[in-house]
Formats: structure tokens, C-alpha cells, sequence
């Protein structure tokens, strides 16, 4: 593996930006992480192949971050290059009857804010979440009952090495937190279709439940999002508060107490520190109830 080849030889690139020892706790919502070896910001489709390429012959490895906001980094960063998509990823364009077309590397707070302007409705439900629009097709991100997965009518992925995808949504399946797109393809852009609706009212929805949700998570503290996805019918935030685990504190990792399935960065926490908060709160509540609690968070970097 030579990062120092990769780094010389995409230096300049044509719309790529390459950065050396990027800190990631500069680009995950936790706030925590070493440095990537790499962090290339890639503009265009064939920035991104030629990227990739380039990593490929030189053996090293590559993970796309959004806007890291399920993501746990290691303190000791990652050896490898964190992709993300930068500006023609990033685009939000609006056909006729209420289609929207939203690439990976735009928001999902953007892509929300721009649907009501537009008066469009079905996406309410994504108010306040954080990350992109790659991140939440991904991992079908939503609420315990409404999913962003049913929206999508057609997506666009790139497999290295052989091009350019696409797929019908109703040949993916959507689950909870989970979506059958092979794990080793991009997802580049996703078309949504909404209806159209009274733009007060949805608007309204929207402040409806971005008050709900300041009202019952810590949104203004740095965390990576739920910890535990929801064990069945069951609730994790309920069982994790009901082993009394709220305020349980390794270091400067917190379980919140707000909500207990909200593990916080209350200043100068590690990756360490919460990786400890994790476990402690998992045997708790198998020992507890019997209960398999199963990571939603994601982490980068551990394994080397």
C-alpha cells in the first residue's frame, strides 16, 4: 500500500480535491476521530472513477463519507481515503408531478427545505435528520414507521470497475435501517416521487415534528444519531433508560439523558470512551431482558 503515491499521483486532479491527514473529527457529527491518510472531495463522475482507480492500483483503501453522522471513528483515524461527493453530487433539480431528483452529496436537510418550497409532500418525516442523501437511500433512513426506501422510484449507482447502475426502486428491497443495494456499489443520485400538497401545511408537519424531536433527542449535543436500532416492536431508548443507564459515563461519553439510546460527545470524548459506553450499555440490557441490542452506528478505522 503506498498513500504516498496515490497522493502525488491525484495531486491536481481534475476536479478532485486531495487532502493529507484530514481529521475526521472534523467530519462526523460525533466530533471524535484521528486522521484520514487521505481525503479526496471528488466534483464529477469521472473524478470519482479516476479516484478510485488510482486507489485501486495502489492498494489502498477507501470508504465514502457524507457527512458522517452514523459514523464512529477510531482515534487512531484511518489508513486508508475517505471519498466524499462534492458538486455535481450535490445537485437538486425538480420535474413534473412532484419528482425530485437528488444527488448522494446533497443534504437531506436541503433536499427537505427545498421540497416544501416546492410544495411537495412525503418528505416530513426526514426533518431533522442529519446526513446526505446517499446516507439516507443507504440505510433507508427515517422514523420507526415511515421510510425514505418507498419514495424512491429509481436510483443510480457506480460499481468500480464496471461502470454506471441503475435500478428500479421496486427491485430494492427496504427494510428497517437495511436496503438489498450490494454493499460494494456508489449510490450517486436518487429520483423520489412526492405529491403535491398545501405548502402551510406541510410546512407545519414540519415544525410539528422537528419540535418533537428537539423536544425528545439531544440534537444540539454531538452524537452519531440512535446507537441501537429498535429491537423488533420493542424500543432500544426504552430499555436502555429502564437498566437505569441515562447519564452512564465513560470519559467524556455520555448516555443521554434526553434520550437513552443517545450516546454524546460531552467534550473531549474518544472513540474509546464510547466504544466502552456501548458495550457497558449492551450487556446491561442483555442481561437485563435477554435482549441482543444490534449497533446501528458505524465505525472506521477498528478494524486495522
Amino acid at each position: 500500500m503506498s498513500v504516498y503515491n496515490a497522493y502525488m499521483a491525484l495531486s491536481g486532479a481534475l476536479d478532485a480535491d486531495v487532502r493529507r491527514d484530514e481529521r475526521l473529527s472534523m467530519r462526523t457529527t460525533f466530533h471524535i476521530g484521528g486522521p484520514a491518510a487521505l481525503y479526496a472531495t471528488v466534483h464529477s463522475y469521472p473524478a470519482l472513477r479516476r479516484v478510485i482507480e488510482r486507489l485501486g492500483a495502489e492498494d489502498v483503501p477507501w470508504v465514502v463519507l457524507g457527512r458522517g453522522s452514523n459514523i464512529l471513528a477510531a482515534d487512531a483515524g484511518y489508513r486508508g481515503c475517505v471519498i466524499r461527493l462534492g458538486r455535481e453530487f450535490s445537485k437538486v433539480s425538480f420535474g413534473k408531478d412532484g419528482t425530485v431528483s437528488a444527488g448522494a452529496g446533497a443534504t437531506l436537510s436541503r433536499l427537505v427545505t427545498e421540497t416544501l418550497a416546492h410544495s411537495l409532500s412525503g418528505l416530513e418525516f426526514c426533518v431533522g435528520i442529519p446526513g446526505t442523501v446517499g446516507g439516507a437511500v443507504s440505510m433507508d433512513a427515517g422514523t420507526r414507521h415511515e421510510w425514505i426506501g418507498p419514495l424512491v422510484s429509481d436510483l443510480v449507482t457506480y460499481k468500480p470497475g464496471e461502470g454506471l447502475r441503475r435500478y428500479q426502486g421496486s427491485e430494492v428491497e427496504w427494510g428497517y435501517r437495511w436496503t438489498s443495494l450490494p454493499g460494494d456499489e456508489i449510490i450517486l443520485e436518487a429520483n423520489l416521487a412526492l405529491r403535491p400538497g398545501d405548502k402551510t401545511q406541510i410546512g407545519e408537519e414540519m415544525d410539528r415534528r422537528l419540535s418533537r424531536r428537539r423536544t425528545r433527542q439531544p440534537l444540539g449535543s454531538p452524537s452519531c444519531g440512535s446507537v441501537f436500532r429498535n429491537p423488533g416492536d420493542r424500543s432500544a431508548g426504552r430499555l436502555i433508560e429502564e437498566c437505569g443507564l441515562k447519564g452512564y459515563r465513560v470519559g467524556g461519553a455520555v448516555v443521554s439523558t434526553q434520550h437513552a439510546n443517545f450516546v454524546v460527545n460531552d467534550g473531549g470524548a474518544t472513540a474509546a470512551d464510547v466504544i466502552a459506553v456501548i458495550r457497558h450499555v449492551h450487556d446491561e440490557v442483555a442481561a437485563r431482558f435477554g435482549v441482543e441490542l444490534t449497533p446501528e452506528v458505524k465505525c472506521l478505522g477498528f478494524e486495522e
